[in-house]
């Protein structure tokens, strides 16, 4: 008995629907893409070593805690905590700051424990308020032998 084997048919691999895939993909990748300018706080860090000066300049200062509390001192040095720890209760501060003196400096002083967020809203809020001269405030490091 003889077996007919049937004939075996060509594989052919389409291509073009493979392309038209990949086309679409890019394409979704493209226009999903947001092309955003990152809008930028220009600071200076200030290091931890040097003389202290001898006159204190007028500036606005910012103690964050290390729960995330904000206190705005007063001109004469004493911290005044916020009436609530919400953000817009701060926004609202430093832009009454800065409109009596944006020039001058902002000082950030946070704890060592503080969260990066609570210092990154600071610093966003004074770009913000209109501060141009932010600054962070650091103390000297201690030999501990």
């Amino acid at each position: 008995m003889k077996f007919r084997r049937k004939p075996k048919e060509k594989l052919d691999i389409t291509l073009i629907s493979m392309i038209d895939v990949v086309f679409v993909l890019l394409l979704f990748f493209v226009v999903s893409t947001r092309f955003n300018q990152q809008t930028g706080i220009s600071i200076q860090l200030p290091e931890a070593a040097g003389e202290q000066t001898q006159a204190q300049p007028k500036m606005v200062t910012l103690l964050i805690s290390a729960e995330g509390h904000y206190l705005l001192e007063n001109e004469d040095g004493t911290p005044e905590e916020l009436p609530d720890q919400k953000k817009e209760t701060l926004l609202q501060e430093l832009r009454k700051r800065a409109e009596m003196s944006s020039q001058e400096p902002f000082i950030i002083k946070a704890d060592d424990k503080t969260a990066h967020q609570y210092v990154i809203t600071a610093l966003d809020f004074a770009g913000q308020a209109g501060f141009t001269h932010i600054t962070f405030a650091t103390q000297e490091e201690h030999d501990d032998k």
